[in-house]
């Protein structure tokens, strides 16, 4: 049995960390965006206020904020974390963060926003 003190520098977080700094994370959120070409559909924001449909700006530079794999079950998930930058703004202006969940196969499961309605970038 592992104790808690063993696992804390067990070999198995630098398999889990090698295994999500081989994806190529910017790829995957520039052909999101791509894929829904900008605009967000059925977005609730944090008071249930609902919008049909949100456009973010072009171009966007994503960042990534956070990674880790999630475990549910047999279930192994890769969730990537962004902020997503106004690309000729310096310095740089977020306008949302992203969160994407893919399965193992690195098709995408869930999508997470996070956008900044106040910004003047936003068309809603």
């Amino acid at each position: 049995m592992i104790s808690m003190t063993t696992l804390k520098n067990h070999p198995v977080w630098d398999n889990l960390s090698e295994g999500v700094k081989g994806i190529d994370a910017n790829a995957l959120v520039l052909e999101h965006l791509a894929l829904c070409d900008y605009q967000i559909s059925g977005y609730w924001d944090e008071s249930d206020s609902f919008y049909e449909n949100i456009t973010l700006p072009r171009p966007l530079s994503p960042q990534l904020i956070s990674s880790g794999v999630i475990f549910t079950g047999d279930k192994r998930r890769i969730q990537l974390k962004f902020t997503l930058n106004l690309k000729t703004a310096n310095p740089p202006i977020s306008i949302a963060e992203l969160m994407l969940v893919y399965d193992e196969n690195l098709e995408l499961v869930d999508e997470n926003w996070q956008i900044d309605l106040n910004s003047e970038f936003i068309k809603v």
